[in-house]
């Protein structure tokens, strides 16, 4: 549901004229900060276990967001307190992202890990479908701070449940947390190439998706003159596909994986493509539908090479470093979206990140065809497991 509220509310609170700015930071806010948490507060943070970083990192969304709609009640909610709101509310978001898949790799050989990913992907795609619906929806009755409410109230569940957790037993020998450092992981990075050329390409992706986050809403509103119903609908679209696409991610594991991938990000930008056209509405909904199943499987295939070539003792630390390089990239096309949106128009910046993410896809496939390509695996389901080509 904060796809909708957080920046529906960032509109309505926005000094005229500074809307698409305060969207901008507004999104950033939700997310940016977690990479300064990943590297500033790994020192306390690495040393707790899986379900402890997943329910510390819930705790301290629920009491962030649960201020939005307090101070909005008594009229205190200024553009500056809700963007300092949004920013505490995401400051642990890498460690909690990365236990979540941490724990899979504890929990679940390596032949199974891909299936659970696929599983985890599907689970919050299928949120995507249900939320943003619901919040458009809701806004229709209700202010969108009493929506991030919930959003607090839902954060609060998954600390309770995650307390609940049983510790796994790992099977493979542990650092103890003090001996564990943030070089570590760059050392992981710098021995796996093809991990460093995977993460240097998810971040330009996420980087040319930023912008769609603070375009799409003012292309609902100005554009197309809809309400948050509108701007739910087409989340909600992009969510199914996604879902679609992450279900069948045990099909795509056959295929290999950096065509496959090159493929997502050229797919996408393409589905991107129908907002240039003057067109119905319905041509760039459909669009952005298939942009969902076509981006479905890129997560739990990225995901499931980490876990699998990362040593155990390392992986939250791994996956933290991920999230905290990651973390900038779409905050950063957000808050470029701001004045591109400005200076451009909705439609003309939504129609940019396609070709951006098309020219990604095309630079990355000119490095790969560089190479020698590997040789034919006899074992089509272990290339994700054991062998990518370094780029």
């Amino acid at each position: 549901m904060s796809v909708v509220a957080v920046a529906w509310l960032a509109l309505q609170i926005a000094p005229p004229g500074a809307s698409g700015p305060l969207i901008g930071a507004a999104v950033a806010a939700y997310i940016l900060p977690g990479a300064a948490g990943a590297l500033l507060l790994g020192r306390w943070l690495r040393r707790l276990p899986t379900q402890r970083l997943i329910q510390t990192d819930a705790w301290t969304r629920a009491a962030f967001l649960g201020c939005i709609p307090v101070t909005w009640a008594i009229g205190r909610l200024h553009p500056a307190l809700y963007i300092a709101l949004l920013a505490g509310s995401s400051l642990l978001h890498a460690w909690g992202g990365s236990a979540k898949y941490a724990l899979v790799a504890q929990l679940l050989p390596g032949d199974r890990r891909l299936a659970a990913n696929a599983l985890l992907s599907t689970s919050a795609w299928v949120s995507t479908i249900v939320g943003p619906a619901l919040a458009g929806i809701l806004t229709v009755a209700v202010a969108p701070a009493w929506i991030i409410g919930l959003d607090a109230l839902s954060f609060a569940w998954l600390a309770v449940q995650a307390g609940r957790l049983a510790e796994p037993n790992e099977q493979n020998p542990v650092i103890p947390a003090a001996e564990v450092r943030l070089g570590d992981g760059l050392g992981v990075l710098r021995a796996r190439p093809e991990l460093l050329g995977l993460l240097t390409m998810t971040w330009l992706f996420n980087l040319a998706y930023g912008p769609i986050e603070v375009a799409l809403p003012l292309f609902i509103s100005e554009t197309l003159h809809a309400g948050a119903d509108v701007l739910g609908l087409y989340w909600a679209a992009f969510g199914v596909g996604a879902a679609v696409g992450a279900m069948a991610v045990g099909a795509v594991r056959e295929l290999p994986l950096w065509p496959v991938l090159l493929c997502v990000i050229a797919g996408h930008g393409l589905a991107m493509l129908p907002f240039a056209f003057h067109a119905p509405a319905a041509f760039s909904l459909v669009g952005f539908a298939v942009g969902g199943v076509i981006y479905g499987p890129y997560s739990a295939l990225s995901f499931s090479l980490f876990q699998n070539v990362t040593p155990a003792a390392l992986l939250t630390t791994v996956l933290a470093l991920r999230a905290a390089i990651l973390l900038t990239a779409a905050p950063i096309g957000a808050a470029l979206g701001g004045p591109l949106t400005a200076a451009l128009g909705a439609r003309q910046t939504l129609t940019g990140t396609g070709i951006a993410m098309i020219v990604v896809a095309a630079c990355a496939a000119r490095l790969w065809l560089r190479t020698e390509p590997a040789a034919p695996d006899p074992h089509p389901h272990s290339a994700v497991r054991d062998s990518v080509p370094a780029r």
